[in-house]
């Protein structure tokens, strides 16, 4: 429903995701530590499943059933890695070979799953709404509140006015997640559309914080905001 609104947000997400990738990567290639990988590819994630969101708007799903996967199992992925990224990050050297496992991990999970979902178009609408419901939707809602809770205390630890709006970004992706999720009860428009609004008011909100964090020569802010 409401395409051409609807595929305008989603390059509009795309765009935010690219930026903030852009941004986030600046720390890997000045330090070339692989801690600092996460955030990027779970951003970079994020943008391709919104990728996926305008392929299956422009082809109909039901045409073509393996469509209606990539977007959601990416999204949850991206949520993943965000999440074992906050929990890695305060973590000792040790515990950080542990991350890089982890790190390669989530890749490999992430193309298996993806080839066995083109070369297995069985997956009907029925289940694909069941995995929407009962898992897809709680696992990215668990992700994003664990980040919102693990930033709200780095917050709490050091206050400063920048920090405070990164757990506020992270509320707002869950609130989305969960609002998205409701939709699936009654198919309103107006709820539908909140959970996009929730969305990208979050990717606005990264936004800014990236802006403020890293538009400096080194990017020496970065570990202390996004911690």
């Amino acid at each position: 429903m409401y395409d051409i609104p609807r595929i305008t947000v989603e390059l509009l997400s795309i765009i935010a995701c690219i930026v903030l990738v852009r941004f986030m990567i600046k720390p890997y290639q000045l330090t070339r530590e692989e801690r600092y990988l996460g955030l990027p590819l779970g951003f970079g994630i994020l943008g391709i499943s919104f990728f996926f969101n305008i392929i299956a708007l422009t082809v109909p799903f039901y045409s073509i059933p393996v469509l209606t996967w990539p977007q959601h199992v990416t999204r949850a992925f991206a949520f993943i890695f965000l999440a074992t990224t906050y929990y890695f990050s305060n973590k000792s050297k040790n515990k950080r070979t542990f991350w890089n496992l982890t790190l390669s991990s989530l890749i490999i999970a992430l193309i298996i799953l993806s080839i066995v979902l083109i070369f297995t178009p069985q997956f009907e609408l029925t289940k694909y709404q069941y995995v929407q419901w009962y898992l897809i939707r709680p696992l990215n809602i668990i992700c994003l509140l664990y980040v919102f809770i693990h930033t709200l205390r780095s917050h709490i630890k050091k206050p400063d006015p920048t920090t405070i709006w990164i757990p506020l970004g992270f509320i707002l992706l869950a609130a989305s997640q969960f609002t998205l999720a409701l939709w699936y009860l009654n198919y309103s428009s107006l709820v539908f559309w909140a959970g996009l609004a929730f969305r990208s008011i979050g990717l606005a909100v990264f936004l800014i914080v990236a802006i403020l964090t890293f538009y400096t020569p080194t990017g020496k802010k970065y570990e202390k905001n996004f911690a």
